[in-house]
């Protein structure tokens, strides 16, 4: 045990937390597991961390037992409530829980003044990827966040890492987030772990915030991403049409081949295209 609060089971059991389908929700028992996943953002040491979807606790036991000076638990689900308010009476002044909807959540008003979190959470499967993209087109950058630890189910996982090595995987989600973060798989989680099982494998993905990602504007990477891998199997100079512009002139001043498909071209290549959209539209 990592704490002298109750085996998550038994919580489970005292509070009637049985996992909903619908909150895309798979309860981890174990705190070995979640202390795993919890040193896998580092030392916690003094640090602020922001959970999504803490469910009965047992990640949110893991970080504070790891140190964590302070956690803001954000969880939609109010049936977990009761489960998470006994974690708080434990670690008085450490834990804050916030009763909410993660997709309608202000994270920089969770935090204080100059405080920087790192964001660690079993994210809820079907919300997972739309939060991760809203994170990693935060508004300024370097973001409020020093690092991402997340779970997504491993195909999820593979296309955040991806680039033009793994053409298969590789995608609008692996432009974005290698553009502004360093990103790996740290370990992989089997459906067998969880309660109830999930049908896929899960894995661990971390997510470190580039100093100074290249240069361009979010919307304009957007575009050109969506456009490209809209009709993935197309050459750029067919798939491109969509964004309005002279194609042949856009992929020119990008400095890439007209015949090139999207996944063949490196972050570096769609962040020259996105500035040479800018630049077209701005004539």
């Amino acid at each position: 045990m990592i704490d002298d609060l109750p085996p998550l089971r038994e919580v489970i059991a005292k509070h009637d937390l049985a996992a909903k389908k619908s909150l895309g929700q798979n309860f981890l028992f174990d705190l070995n597991l979640t202390s795993r996943i919890a040193r896998t953002s580092g030392s916690l040491e003094g640090m602020t961390v922001i959970e999504v979807g803490p469910g009965p606790g047992g990640l949110t036991r893991a970080l504070l037992a790891e140190g964590a000076a302070r956690v803001v638990a954000v969880e939609r689900d109010d049936r977990c409530l009761a489960a998470l308010a006994e974690i708080a009476a434990r670690y008085p002044g450490q834990l804050d829980v916030v009763a909410g909807d993660a997709l309608e959540t202000d994270w920089t008003a969770l935090l204080r003044p100059g405080e920087q979190a790192r964001i660690v959470a079993n994210l809820p499967y079907n919300i997972g990827t739309e939060l991760l993209t809203r994170w990693v087109e935060t508004e300024p950058w370097p973001p409020f966040f020093e690092s991402l630890t997340l779970m997504f189910q491993r195909e999820v996982a593979e296309r955040i890492v991806a680039g033009p090595d793994k053409p298969k995987d590789y995608g609008r989600l692996g432009v974005l987030c290698n553009w502004r973060c360093e990103t790996k798989i740290a370990f992989d989680v089997s459906p067998s772990a969880f309660t109830p099982p999930p049908k896929v494998t899960s894995s661990i993905v971390r997510l470190v915030p580039r100093t100074a990602p290249l240069p361009c504007r979010t919307r304009d990477l957007s575009a050109v991403t969506a456009a490209a891998f809209g009709q993935r199997r197309k050459m750029l100079r067919q798939s491109l049409k969509a964004l309005g512009v002279d194609t042949a002139k856009l992929i020119a001043a990008a400095g890439l081949e007209e015949t090139a498909r999207a996944e063949t071209v490196p972050v570096e290549g769609f962040v020259a295209l996105a500035n040479a959209l800018a630049e077209l539209r701005a004539r």
